[in-house]
C-alpha cells in the first residue's frame, strides 16, 4: 500500500466519486466535484510558482475552499503549513521567517500584514483570488516517497520558541487508515465537523476518517449546541473537544432521544475529566470514547469501540503504535503500574522539528522512541492514564506531585465547574501546590482544602486554592497553564 498520501486520496475520489463528501450549508460536493476542484486548484498553485517540497502557509476561516486547498496543495507535491487565525503579528512573523513559504493564502484584512512580513519573499493571495482564476484542466498530482513531508504544523511553544513538526506522507496516511479500521467508519457515516482545521485534529484525524472511508462531513464554523442537536437525527459521529461535552451537557435539549441515531462520540485534545465522562453516559446512554495524540505523532492511544470505555484512561496503544513509560532523566524503562514519560515509536511518528536538527535530536531516544513529554502510568489490563505534562510536574519539598490527581478529586466536587493545578515558587518547599478553581456556585475554599485532607497526603494538598470566573484556554479547549503559572508566580513572594 503506497504511503503518498493523495494517492490514498485519489482511491476513494475514485471508489466513492458520486457519494456526498462535504456539505457547508449553502452547498453539498461530491468526492468527484471536489477532487475536479482540487485538481484545478493544484494547477493554479503551480501557475504562481509552488514547486513540490515549498511551503504554503495558510491562515483563513474554516470552509470548504480552505478543504480543497489542502487537498490541492497535497497534489501539488508542495507541504501544507495552517495556522491558527489568532496568532498575532510577532507570532506570524516568526512563522513566515521559520519556514520561508513561498505563498502565504490569508483573509483579506491580513494581506497587507503578510506582504509587510515577507518582504517580498512570498506571494501573498486571498482564497476569492485563487478561486476566481481557476484552470480549465486540472493538475496531475505530482508523485511523492512516504518519507516527503506533506505538511508542517507548529506547536504551541509553552518553551521556548514554537516548533514545526513535519509530517510525512505515510505517518498520515498509516494513522488515518489505521483510525478508520478502529473506529468502525464506513461509506454509512456522516461526521459532524465543529472543529478547526488548522490542527491535527480537525484536519486530520476528522477529514482523514471521512475522506479515507467514504463517509460525509457537515462542516460548521464552530461547534454551537443547537446546531449540532440538531443535525444529530441525520449523523453517526462527533468528533470534539472536552468543551463539546460540557456545552451538550449544559443544554437542555440534549437528550437520550436526541442522541439516538448516533453511533460514536470521541474526545481528544485534552484531557476529559471523568465526572463529564460519567454525565455524559447518564445523559444519553453513550460513553465518550476518548483518546490521546499528539501534533507529532497524530494517534496514539484510544480506548475501545467494543469493550470498555474507561472513564480517566486513554485506552490501551492503538495498532502499530509502541508505548512504554520509562524514567525521564534516565530513559529507564518501567514496570506496569510505575509513573514515568510516555514514550512512543511506530509509522504515524513525525520526522522531526523544521530546520531545528539539535532539538529533534533531543526529543528522540538513542534507540529510537519519541519522548512525548506526557507523564503518564500503563495500568494492569493496558490501558494508558495521563497524569500530567513533565513540564506540570509540581516538587513540592522535593516530593512529586502529579497535578491530574488533584484536578481529578475537585472536579467532581459539585461546586466545580473546572479546576488546574500549577506549581508556584514558594521559599520553603521551592514549589507550592495551588488550585485555580472555575467554581459552579457558592465556593468556600477553606471547606474545600479541608475536604482534600481527607483524600489526599498533605504534601498534595494545595497551599492556596483561588477562583477565577473563567480558566484560560487555547483554541483547541487546553487551559493555558502557561498563562496561571505566570499570573500567580508571586503569590507566595
Amino acid at each position: 500500500m503506497s504511503g503518498d498520501l493523495h494517492s490514498r486520496f485519489a482511491r476513494s475520489f475514485e471508489a466513492f466519486a458520486d457519494r456526498v463528501l462535504v456539505e457547508d450549508g449553502a452547498r453539498r460536493w461530491t468526492y468527484r466535484e471536489i477532487e475536479v476542484e482540487a485538481g484545478r486548484l493544484a494547477g493554479r498553485l503551480q501557475a504562481l510558482g509552488v514547486a513540490p517540497g515549498e511551503r504554503v502557509l495558510v491562515q483563513t476561516d474554516k470552509n470548504v475552499e480552505t478543504l480543497l486547498l489542502y487537498i490541492a496543495t497535497i497534489r501539488a507535491g508542495a507541504i501544507y503549513l495552517p495556522l491558527n487565525i489568532d496568532y498575532t503579528e510577532s507570532e506570524l512573523t516568526y512563522f513566515a521567517a521559520d519556514a520561508t513559504p513561498v505563498l502565504a493564502v490569508c483573509r483579506e484584512r491580513s494581506t497587507e500584514l503578510f506582504a509587510r512580513i515577507g518582504g517580498g519573499a512570498m506571494q501573498v493571495t486571498t482564497l476569492e483570488r485563487l478561486f476566481a482564476d481557476l484552470p480549465e484542466e486540472g493538475a496531475a498530482p505530482v508523485p511523492r516517497r512516504s518519507d516527503d513531508i506533506a505538511a508542517i504544523l507548529y506547536t504551541s511553544g509553552t518553551t521556548g520558541k514554537p516548533k514545526g513538526a513535519m509530517l510525512t506522507q505515510d505517518n498520515l496516511a498509516s494513522n488515518g487508515e489505521m483510525l478508520i479500521d478502529f473506529w468502525r467508519f464506513t461509506h454509512e457515516d456522516r461526521l459532524i465537523h465543529a472543529l478547526p482545521i488548522f490542527h491535527v485534529h480537525g484536519l486530520f484525524v476528522a477529514v482523514h476518517c471521512v475522506l479515507f472511508s467514504g463517509a460525509s462531513m457537515v462542516f460548521l464554523p464552530r461547534f454551537e449546541s443547537a446546531r449540532v442537536i440538531e443535525l444529530m437525527a441525520d449523523s453517526t459521529v462527533l468528533m470534539g473537544v472536552p468543551t463539546f461535552y460540557t456545552r451538550l451537557l449544559a443544554d437542555p435539549g440534549f437528550t437520550r432521544e436526541t442522541a439516538a441515531d448516533m453511533r460514536l462520540f470521541i474526545s481528544g485534545s485534552a484531557p476529559l475529566s471523568a465526572d463529564i465522562h460519567r454525565a455524559f453516559e447518564a445523559r444519553c446512554g453513550h460513553r465518550v470514547l476518548e483518546r490521546y495524540g499528539m501534533t507529532e505523532t497524530g494517534m496514539l492511544t484510544s480506548n475501545p469501540y467494543e469493550g470498555e470505555r474507561r472513564a480517566g484512561y486513554v485506552g490501551p496503544p492503538l495498532p502499530g503504535v509502541s508505548l512504554r513509560i520509562a524514567e525521564f532523566e534516565t530513559g529507564k524503562v518501567l514496570p506496569r503500574g510505575e509513573v514515568g514519560i510516555v514514550e512512543v515509536k511506530g509509522r504515524n511518528i513525525f520526522k522531526g522539528y523544521w530546520q531545528m536538527p539539535e532539538k529533534t535530536a533531543a526529543e528522540f531516544r538513542g534507540d529510537g522512541w519519541f519522548i512525548t513529554g506526557d507523564m503518564g502510568v500503563i495500568d494492569a489490563d493496558g490501558y494508558v492514564q495521563l497524569v500530567g505534562r513533565e513540564k506540570d510536574l509540581i516538587i513540592s519539598g522535593g516530593l512529586n506531585v502529579y497535578p491530574a490527581e488533584v484536578e481529578a478529586l475537585l472536579d467532581d466536587r459539585d461546586d466545580v465547574a473546572e479546576a488546574a493545578v500549577i506549581g508556584v515558587p514558594h521559599p520553603d518547599f521551592g514549589e507550592a501546590v495551588v488550585a485555580v478553581v472555575q467554581p459552579s456556585g457558592a465556593f468556600d475554599p477553606e471547606a474545600v482544602r479541608e475536604d482534600l485532607r481527607k483524600q489526599l497526603a498533605a504534601f498534595k494538598v494545595p497551599k492556596a486554592i483561588l477562583t477565577l470566573d473563567v480558566l484560560p484556554r487555547n483554541t483547541m479547549g487546553k487551559i493555558q497553564k502557561k498563562l496561571l503559572r505566570e499570573r500567580f508566580a508571586g503569590l507566595f513572594a
